[in-house]
Order: structure tokens, then sequence, then C-alpha cells
């Protein structure tokens, strides 16, 4: 893999959904179109589609590789004897979940074999719907890997992550996520040792940022603040295991070269990363606790007008101002699904039991809302301008049901009393007036 320091800072193209383009040779881009019949270095043109060909141009995703070797130079691929862990949906449950931390283990494990599937709303041969996973880590991967299932957001929780990808490296953080397109190849290297962290599968449309409308023009998750690699290539003849999920299996095969030789690309069809920490979070300055979908950094439209697939949402610092308020996050049954993580801190609506590293699922029409303890201080608090710090919580909020994984609801992490955090609940209620009372 590659052998470019950690230290040293690596160079990102900005923006979102931008045509980019980047050489790490000069005059590896062809000029003028995209399949020279000789390319003047010699390399293979090979075009990464990720929508189908014949989509409105606005939403087309695909980039043009200029490359050593073709993909299409691979012997067959063989199911391999490790699966994921947790693939086998549990049953129907419509309760509410909440899991503790997952250990790093103790053996080798590397960021694929350390993939555990918590929750998914279909199997992966669908057409839409979302898969969830938690992943642990504690050694860098000596082999490649891409997804044919769907594209990948990752959201590191412990742990920095350089992705090595066909065009070029990305290095993350927590309180970062990156993006992967559905079938790029790419490397997960460990710059910390170990790793903990929360991973999205997106079976529908890409993903994109999500319209404003009254907002205007700015604010949320600035176009500016996203960063795409610069083209970086091996030209080894290394043989280099290549893994691939398909529908949900993984399936190997081994190459005589290194799959990252990418010289040149161009296009729109490209992993990229964001800084959570740059989103420009929009806030009521009057009252009332504003709907969370100002939260949202990226969007899947569904099939259901109005109704993402998935859409990813997060709960950085931020001011509270509200007059006349009661704070938290409301109590609330909602149409839609969620499945909370926490990255950072503590999250408002929760005063114990989900720490860093958890996770939370509340599926259609599930009741739910700040536990018992933080409704009491919520009611009882004497109002003030004040800062929410040092936290940063996220939503994976999808149109379709979650059912969680056999391994999920049989898993020593699951919290078996979790919905005793809104025991005790006080009747506060006092009637002025008691004659329509039945």
């Amino acid at each position: 893999m590659f052998t470019k320091p950690a230290s040293e800072p690596l160079n990102y193209q900005t923006g979102f959904g931008n045509q980019f383009s980047s050489e790490a040779v000069p005059g590896a881009l062809p000029a003028g179109q995209n399949s020279p019949q000789r390319h003047p270095l010699g390399l293979y043109a090979e075009q990464f589609s990720g929508t189908a060909f014949t989509v409105p141009r606005a939403e087309a995703r695909r980039s043009w590789l200029y490359r050593i070797k073709p993909s299409a130079a691979h012997p067959q691929f063989k199911r391999l004897e490790r699966q994921i862990t947790g693939l086998e949906q549990g049953p129907v449950t419509p309760n509410r979940l909440r899991w503790n931390a997952f250990d790093i283990p103790a053996e080798p494990t590397d960021f694929i074999d350390g993939l555990i599937a918590l929750a998914s709303t279909s199997a992966a041969d669908q057409a839409e719907g979302v898969s969830i996973y938690v992943y642990t880590a504690n050694q860098s991967m000596q082999r490649a890997f891409f997804n044919a299932d769907g594209e990948w957001l990752l959201v590191p929780q412990q742990g920095c992550l350089r992705l090595v990808t066909e065009l070029g490296l990305l290095d993350i953080e927590p309180q970062q996520i990156a993006v992967i397109p559905r079938g790029l190849k790419f490397s997960v290297q460990l710059l910390d040792g170990t790793a903990r962290g929360y991973l999205c599968e997106n079976h529908g449309c890409a993903l994109r940022l999500p319209d404003l409308g009254p907002i205007g023009s700015n604010g949320l998750a600035n176009p500016r603040d996203f960063q795409v690699p610069v083209a970086c290539f091996e030209n080894t003849e290394q043989p280099t295991v290549l893994v691939q999920k398909f529908l949900g299996e993984l399936w190997a095969a081994q190459l005589e070269h290194s799959p990252f030789d990418v010289v040149a690309w161009h296009g729109n069809n490209v992993p990229y990363k964001y800084d959570l920490r740059r989103f420009n979070t929009i806030g009521t300055v009057s009252y009332d606790h504003p709907d969370p979908s100002i939260f949202t950094v990226l969007t899947s439209p569904g099939a259901t007008h109005g109704q993402a697939n998935i859409d990813f949402v997060i709960f950085p610092p931020r001011w509270m101002v509200a007059e006349n308020t009661f704070r938290p996050p409301w109590f609330h049954r909602n149409l839609m699904n969620e499945f909370m993580g926490l990255i950072d801190g503590a999250y408002d609506a929760k005063a114990e039991g989900f720490m860093p590293g958890g996770v939370s699922l509340h599926n259609c029409m599930s009741a739910h809302g700040p536990d018992n303890a933080t409704a009491e201080k919520a009611i009882a608090a004497d109002l003030a301008p004040h800062k929410i710090e040092q936290t940063m919580a996220f939503m994976f909020e999808t149109g379709k049901v979650l059912r969680p994984s056999r391994h999920a609801l049989h898993c020593p992490q699951l919290q078996g009393d979790y919905d005793a955090c809104w025991n005790g609940i006080a009747r506060t209620f006092k009637p002025l007036d008691t004659d329509n009372q039945r």
C-alpha cells in the first residue's frame, strides 16, 4: 500500500458534485476526448459509472479513469469463508432499542473483518434502502475492497483512518465523515493503531446536499467545505487480494498488480470527505424547538416524494436561546425510522446510558424523546442563552423500517433496560376545570 507518511498533510480538491480532474503525471489526462485510440502514456481508459447512462444530466455520476491495467484484468472471484457478522435479519420487533459501544477486538482484525451488521431496511439486492454497521479494527488492511451493493458513508468515532482509493488518498478523523461511491476500490489504513465507528450503506440514489428552500442559498453543509482527493497511484506488480461485497456476501480474487494504479481521472463519481465541525447550524432565535431536518448534512431521495431513503443528520455544538420553550428534542412519534449514534460528549436528550460509540434505534411510530431526568431538568430550568458544547451526535433517518440483525438482538451490548429511562415520569397535570372529565 501507499507509503506516504501519515504526518505529511494530503492535498485535496474542494466542492460538492463538481466535475473534478486530476493527474499525477503531466499528460496523463487526454486532451479533448475521453477514450483515445492510443493513450499518450500507454494507459487504459475506463469509465466508472455510478448511475444509469440515461438519467438526467444533473443526476449523472461518472468518472473516467486512466490506469496502468484495466479493472477487467482479474481471475474469478471465490466466496470467502469468513463473512460479515450479523447479516441475517432478526425477528420483527416494534421495541425501542439501545446498544453500548462495541469493544475493539483482541485478535488481529482489519476494517472488513471488523464489520458488524446492526440493522437493515431490506435485502442488498433492492434498489432502495439502507444497511447500517459498526466497525472495529486494530490493524490496517493488507488487501483492497469494493462494495457492489451501495455507497458507504463512514462516520469515525475513535481513531484516524487513511482511505487509499483508486482516485487518491483521504484522511479522516472523528467528527469528520467520508463517502465512498458504490464500486470504488479502496483500502483502510489505521493511523492510530485502533479504530471504531459507524457505517451506513446506501442502496438508493447517491447522497447529495439537501435543498435549502426558505433558508436561502447558504447554511448547513456548504459545498466548498467538501474535499476530494488528487490522483495518486501505485505502479507495482505485487499480488493483491481484491475483496468485493456482492448481495451481502464477500468474494475475493487475487490480482497480479495493484488496483490503485489510476494515474489520472476526471468526473464527478468520486470519494469525498467533510468536517462536521464546519456545519453551519440553523436554529430558532424566538421560541420552540425546530424539526431535526435543519441539521441534515446529506440526503438520498426516496421513492415517496419528500420522504428520504436516508438522511444523515447531526447534532453539533450550538447556541440555545429559545424563550418559553422546552429546549431538548420534544417527545414525539415519527413516520421516519431513526438510528442514532454518539461520536463525542453527551447527547442533550439523554442524561445517562447513551455513551460515545453507542447506538439507539427508534422505528416508525415508536414513542420516544428525552429521558425522565432530562425532561425534569428542562421543565425546571431557568431559561437563559447557553451553548451546548463538546458534543457530536448523529442520526441515520430513513423512510423504511430498520430491522435489527439477529446478532444485534442477542449481543451483550444490547441494553435490556433501555425503556426504564422513561420510568417515573411525574404527573404534572393541574386541571383548572374538571367539568369535561370522563
